[in-house]
């Protein structure tokens, strides 16, 4: 009988399955041809060109963003710098094969050994092209994995192979490498694939067709588990199925307390790609729109950030799906764990308590004028709202609203229609919370985030201290509920956006606090509302 082996991993889109291990090792080994330098040479070139036009074909075949993925990998494979150290290797007498894998394991290992976090994250699509070449040179075919309902367990996944897979054939994923932060994880998550990385245990350890429980919960895989342990774990996903049912049912109905008090629920956007699967009907408007992934994409695509233009089309398309909804945008959000090259700043010794956020948008200011200029486009077109990120002192959100103001009549002198929306902040520092009353803003958002981070002082990715990091701590629902009571007494809308908003533990303590406005993740709107539904108003 096979003994129970349990790995801890990191959740990076949740969920709870259970079936037979598939564990994909592609690209482990690759038939060497003898060929003369000029014939390598030649059979290097033509696996590059194949693997060229797999990744047009896929990115012909998927949504715009993930295009956007693609085109990274697909303009490296057209760089001739990319190729030439491989081809210094084969005429000095290596195979087609290792010349490449020396050529691209360097800039792999370049990559990985970057203090940027954006850095690191493009590692793996490099590894992708590395494996994706090779497998040209060696005439495999490019078949996706077809297993049916199984778990992909791998040592990576590169966005490409994430979108050839057909994940109605698998019920989750585990990876041995991966970031929270990185593209796979991301289209995880908006897809809706239960996923760990991260996961520590050897491949090899794994047995290909062997019974486990992906726990995109609790964070772990368990292998053979015990008859014992599986019926537990089979109870928990009978109880999940039977709660997503329940709490599908909650989605076309307005959120309601039980004493029938009407609450607005919202949702936070970060990926366009997920606003074909949610019905603007379902939810308020859009609470929380994040910025960064679109300068993400844009600098993987074009190797700049974008242009007013294309930013503009952005928060236009946001705004005419809500329709007539409003849309809160928040301005960029960069630094800490979420690094621009070419933006923020390296080396950072505390980069959490940094330049990041407003700080660095004020400190760049050619930059953020872009984005207020087609922020101040697109209030013409509904229910905009814009607010600041990582505001600490009044004059902070003073002089943005000045740059916004700036924006606006610039655009109205060059003859653009441009309107000022109403702007709020972000109130994720707890000096903010504290001084609350201070700010001139329009609105507030508290970003339950940052704020437990910063008044627990716990870093909120350390797994060892998952136990401090409570959003339930009171002093956490205490600055919670000390901007409640200033927006109700200034008339001020206020909401929170932040993870507590989507944990059905967490709301009953937010209505408590005094908050009726809330934006969760799109999956979480289900539950969010049965759990506002539960809630009396007791206490």
């Amino acid at each position: 009988m096979a003994v129970e082996q349990i790995y801890s991993a990191i959740v990076a889109s949740p969920g709870l399955v259970h079936g037979p291990l598939f564990v994909d090792q592609a690209g482990a080994s690759f038939i060497e041809a003898e060929d003369s330098p000029a014939e390598a040479l030649d059979r290097l070139t033509a696996a590059a060109e194949t693997a060229k036009q797999q990744l047009e074909s896929l990115a012909a075949e998927t949504d715009e963003d993930a295009q956007e993925i693609l085109e990274f990998q697909i303009e490296l494979l057209g760089d001739p710098e990319l190729v030439a150290p491989a081809r210094g290797a084969i005429e000095q007498g290596a195979s087609a094969a290792v010349a490449w894998r020396r050529a691209i394991g360097s800039l792999i290992e370049d990559y990985e050994a970057d203090e940027d976090a954006y850095f690191q994250a493009r590692a793996t699509d490099l590894k992708d092209l590395r494996e994706r070449v090779l497998r040209a040179l060696s005439g495999m075919t490019d078949d996706a994995p077809q297993a049916t309902d199984g778990i992909y367990v791998a040592e990576d996944l590169a966005p490409s192979r994430f979108l050839e897979i057909d994940w109605s054939r698998f019920k989750g994923a585990a990876l041995t490498g991966g970031s929270t932060a990185g593209h796979v994880a991301i289209l995880a998550r908006a897809r809706g694939v239960p996923m760990l990385i991260g996961l520590e245990a050897p491949l090899e350890s794994l047995g290909e067709g062997t019974d486990a429980v992906l726990d995109a919960e609790d964070g772990r895989l368990v292998v053979s588990p015990t008859p014992n342990h599986l019926d537990d774990y089979q109870a928990r996903i009978a109880t999940r199925e039977a709660t997503l049912a329940t709490e599908r049912a909650f989605l076309p109905k307005p959120a309601v307390t039980a004493s029938g008090e009407r609450i607005r629920l919202m949702v936070n956007i970060d990926d366009p790609a997920v606003l074909d699967a949610i019905d603007p009907a379902h939810c308020d408007g859009i609470g929380l729109a994040r910025t960064e992934l679109q300068f993400y994409g844009l600098i993987e695509k074009t190797g700049s950030l974008p242009d007013e233009e294309v930013q503009y089309r952005l928060y236009s398309r946001l705004v005419k799906w809500a329709d007539g909804h409003p849309v809160t945008i928040r301005t960029l959000d960069a630094g800490a764990d979420k690094p621009i090259p070419g933006l923020t700043r390296e080396g950072e010794t505390n980069p959490f308590l940094g330049v990041r956020g407003l700080r660095l948008s004020l400190a760049h200011p050619e930059v953020f004028k872009v984005q207020l200029r087609a922020l101040a486009r697109a209030a013409t077109e509904g229910e905009l709202k814009v607010m600041f990120p990582m505001v600490t002192a009044p004059w902070e959100f003073d002089a943005a609203c000045e740059l916004f103001d700036d924006a606006v009549s610039e655009l109205r002198i060059e003859g653009t229609a441009a309107a000022t929306p109403a702007l709020g902040m972000m109130v994720e520092v707890p000096a903010a919370a504290l001084g609350i009353a201070r700010f001139d803003a329009d609105f507030f958002s508290i970003g339950s985030n940052d704020l437990i981070q910063y008044v627990t002082a716990v870093n909120r990715e350390e797994k060892r201290l998952v136990q401090l990091f409570d959003p339930l701590d009171p002093g956490v629902l205490e600055l919670v509920a000390r901007v409640a009571d200033c927006g109700r007494d200034e008339g001020k809308e206020v909401s929170l956006c932040g993870d507590m908003a989507s944990d059905p533990r967490c709301i009953p303590a937010l209505l408590q606090a005094g908050l009726r406005s809330l934006s969760v993740a799109p999956a979480a709107l289900g539950r969010a509302k049965a759990a506002i539904a539960a809630w009396g108003g007791e206490g």
